[in-house]
């Protein structure tokens, strides 16, 4: 699959400041082109989802972490109790 590339596209990873902070291209003949009105709403909008994607997965490493620290802390206590058995 390829990758669409142009001179104008963001380079590396995208973030909510990087993309609100985009200002594309205007058309060189009068009102022709993107209205940027809109164009903007669009960049803001993509933004706000960037940034909540970001912090769903904070949440989700948070609690993979947790999960890991709870079977592991689980597993500790379950090689104690058979190691003290006679």
């Amino acid at each position: 699959m390829a990758v669409y590339r142009s001179r104008h596209a963001l380079t590396g990873p995208l973030t909510p400041e990087r993309v609100a902070a985009l200002d594309l291209p205007r058309t060189r003949l009068g009102r022709r082109g993107y209205q940027p009105d809109v164009v903007n709403a669009l960049l803001y909008r993509l933004a706000h989802e960037l940034h909540e994607q970001g912090r769903q997965l904070d949440l989700a490493q948070a609690e993979n972490h947790r999960v890991k620290n709870a079977l592991r802390t689980w597993q500790t206590r379950q090689a104690r109790i058979r190691h003290e058995r006679p």
